[in-house]
This record gives C-alpha cells, structure tokens and sequence, in this order.
C-alpha cells in the first residue's frame, strides 16, 4: 500500500468506499501533503495550483469529523464566488452520499434571501457560502455559528482581491476560537500570511509547486506592437488552432467588454464574463460557455474565479498578469486532471518586464515566436459542437437529469449521444443539444411532457 493511497489515510470505511466508487484512486500532490495533518486535527495551510484536488482533502476532514446525529452547523468553507460555492457543495455530497441524512447548505449572494432562511430554520450541518451573504444571515440572525468545530476559507488570495476582509473578520469573530481551521489559497502573499497568523493556531504548511509541467502544457508567446495588432493577433490564434473552448484573460472590465465586442464584430462565437453582470446573466454565460455552446470567454481573473469547466482546450492572456503567480493560476486553467493544454500570451514593449519574470521552460523573450500569416483572416471562426436549450422547469418543479434525456430521445427523438451536458437550477434546466439535431429536439421538448407536464422550452443563442 503506497503513502499515495486514499486507504492509509485514517478514513471511515464508509468514506473509503465511496473514494473508490467516485474512482478516487490516489491521492493528487496536495491531498497526499495535507489529509494526514487535517484528519489529525491540525491546522493546516495548503497552496496549491488550481485543480490540484483541494476541496476533497478537506472535503473528506470535515465529513470524518461530522457527528451526523448532532443537527448543527459543524463546518463553514467560505468561497469567493456562488460558482465555486456550488461546486464545492456539490463534491462534498458526493464524498458524503454513502452517510444518510447529512445536509450541506449553499448560502450565496445574488439570490434572494428568503428561501435561505427558510432552509435555515430547517437546520444544516455544512454550509457552503460567500462571505458577504453568509455576514448578511449572521447580522440578520439568522445564522448561528457557535458550534462550528472547522472552518475552511477556500481561495483566500481571491476573496481579499474581491475586498471580503472586513466580512471575514466579522464571520470569524462569531465562530470558537477552539476549532480547526483550513486555509487554501493559490497564491501565499504577505495579506494572507498576516490573516493566517491572526486566526491560526500553529499551523502546517502543505505546499505544492505551483509551476506547470510543460508536458502538459504548452506555453507560446508574442510580442505585439499596439492594442491594434493584439486584437489581430487573438483573432489569428482563434483561427489557426481551433479550440472548442478558450478562455481569454483580461486584467480589467473595459478590457473585457472591449475584446469581447472585437470578437463578436470579427464573427466568432464569444460571451464576456465579468463583475457588472446579474446573477442570472452569469450563470447562463457559464452554462453556455462549459455546454461548448460557446467558443470563447472573455474573462477577469476575478470573474473567472469558480469556473467548473471539464476541459479547457486552450488560455490566451490577452494582457500578461501583474503578478507572476496569477499567471500560473491562469495557466493551470487547461492541461487539468491529466490532459494536455496550451496557453497563448501576447505582450507589448512595455510588459516585458513582467514577461521576463514569469518561469517557464523557455525564455518568453528571446523565443518569442512569430504570428500566424494574415491570410487565416480569410477564414470564417469555427462553429461551436453544441447548442444550449432553457426548459422552464427546474427542481422546484422536480425535473431531472433522467426526465430530460428520456423525453428528447423517446420515440421519434434524437440520439443520446446527441445530448450533452444537463444542468438544473431550482427554476429552469439547462440542455446541451449537438448542434445539428437542435431543431429535432426543441420539436421534440415543444410537443411532449417532462414531468406529466408541457414546459415552455426556448433556444439560447
């Protein structure tokens, strides 16, 4: 039995056997470093790359230290973004899913209020939150964190980029001071140093080199003379390689909206993702962009943060980042669990200080490559694979997964290997349908029931 294997790890049979069946083999890098030390109760500071595993390591803590019969909040992760409290929510049920009766709790702005104290008052052991809604509850009572054994703050570096310190003081104030608590973070800077110092008690440093293997991802760079050629550039990039699914890094809105627009004028399939959106405008862009519906995201680094997309052909940093280790974390957004990836950078004359700081296996400066020729202009962008289609039903409706597919693909249907990605909100499901069948199936969702009952169904373009 190597060190690297979820069974030496001091698990409940219950939680191992669930490992095995989610196909939990063995440990990833910052599991291996930090699950002995946040079973054994320690505190524990854990850096890692996005994607390395995070949420199981402390996912599998909080989940063996829950006394399931004790109807409290025991455990509170704070999130940066209501996506990566979803995402988060949604793996630590699945690691639990083998004990009965446990209840985690998503609580997030940028919904209403009312349903989350109507949840609350049913009780929680787990919640999942931003911290702006989760200090809204505790200031309006209706939230109580008095028995909260651990607490986790996930992506710390970003959650103070996004201006949550004072929040987080005020949650941290309402919580015992005897408890465990775990700090995740990207990035280690002086702001999270002197946060961990302040509500740590001896804590354990589990770190992982943050640097990518270039084996899996290929690194390229060009250097650009103006905004003019940059744009040109980005649309040469699209048009030579293809990706199904890009994602283009901005370093401010304007920028975003502004590549975005250059984009679209040029013809290609591309959505902008950044802080001025509603909730619900978002989590369409989401759907859209992870359905493959949509070719390209232009987006924040903030914005971006939370993003659960499976696959990620291919990064652009239109701008480089103004820190070394937001480039990596940029980076590490393809070339994830295994595949293999490639991230594009363009910079102009006067970012080259900041290229020749970043670390990579070539020198971005020297080895600048040369752009593709102009003729690809000629070219129209590709298409993308799928189509998303909105159904105006959702949970609250209980619609799912299995209710869907069996009405699109029953008699007179389309093909299941023609449906996609299905994800369901509490008041509409959202479909992935391969482009060319999207007529046969909205035709298909107009004409038949889901539930013993018609929904109004709309395609999203």
């Amino acid at each position: 039995m190597t060190n690297t294997s979820f069974a030496s790890l001091n698990l409940s049979p219950d939680l191992l056997e669930n490992l095995s069946s989610l196909g939990y083999d063995a440990m990833t890098p910052i599991q291996a470093l930090s699950c002995p030390d946040i079973l054994a109760g320690k505190d524990v500071i854990a850096q890692g790359k996005t994607g390395s595993g995070k949420t199981a390591a402390f996912g599998l803590g909080l989940l063996e230290r829950l006394d399931v019969g004790r109807f409290r909040v025991q455990s509170l992760v704070l999130c940066p973004t209501r996506e990566l409290a979803d995402q988060v929510a949604k793996e630590i049920r699945a690691l639990g899913r083998r004990r009965h009766n446990i209840k985690v709790l998503t609580l997030c702005g940028g919904v209403a209020v009312g349903p989350q104290i109507g949840s609350l008052e049913h009780g929680a052991h787990i919640v999942v939150g931003t911290p702006g809604r989760i200090a809204d509850h505790l200031e309006r009572g209706t939230l109580r964190l008095d028995e909260v054994a651990m607490l986790v703050l996930d992506e710390a570096d970003r959650m103070l980029e996004m201006g949550f310190e004072k929040a987080l003081d005020a949650i941290i104030d309402r919580i015992p001071k005897k408890r465990q608590t775990l700090l995740f973070s990207a990035t280690y800077p002086s702001r999270i140093q002197a946060i961990a110092r302040r509500i740590m008690t001896e804590p354990v440093m589990a770190q992982v080199a943050s640097t990518h293997d270039n084996r899996s991802i290929a690194q390229h760079f060009y250097r650009v003379s103006d905004d003019r050629e940059r744009q040109r550039a980005l649309c040469l990039l699209l048009l030579q390689h293809q990706p199904v699914s890009t994602l283009v890094f901005c370093n401010t809105k304007v920028d975003t909206r502004h590549v975005a627009q250059g984009l679209r004028d040029s013809g290609f399939s591309v959505l902008a993702l950044h802080g001025d959106l509603e909730q619900r405008d978002r989590d369409e862009i989401l759907v859209r962009f992870s359905n493959k519906s949509v070719s390209v995201l232009v987006a924040t680094d903030v914005a971006a943060r939370g993003l659960d997309i499976d696959s990620l052909d291919a990064v652009i940093n239109y701008r480089i980042a103004l820190d070394v280790e937001v480039h990596t974390h940029r980076v590490g957004r393809t070339g994830r669990a295994g595949s293999t990836g490639v991230a594009f950078s363009l910079y102009d004359e006067g970012e080259a200080h900041r290229v020749a700081l970043l670390d990579t296996s070539v020198d971005p400066i020297m080895d600048s490559e040369s752009l593709p020729s102009l003729d690809l202009l000629k070219q129209r962008p590709m298409v993308p694979p799928m189509a998303t289609v909105q159904i105006d039903g959702g949970k609250k409706q209980k619609v799912r997964p299995g209710d869907i597919l069996g009405a699109l693909t029953g008699p007179g249907g389309i093909r299941g290997d023609q449906v996609g990605k299905i994800q369901i909100a509490d008041q509409w499901a959202y479909v992935a349908i391969d482009r060319e069948s999207v007529g046969a199936a909205l035709k298909k969702l107009s004409v038949g029931k889901l539930k013993g009952r018609a929904f109004r169904v709309r395609l999203i373009e």
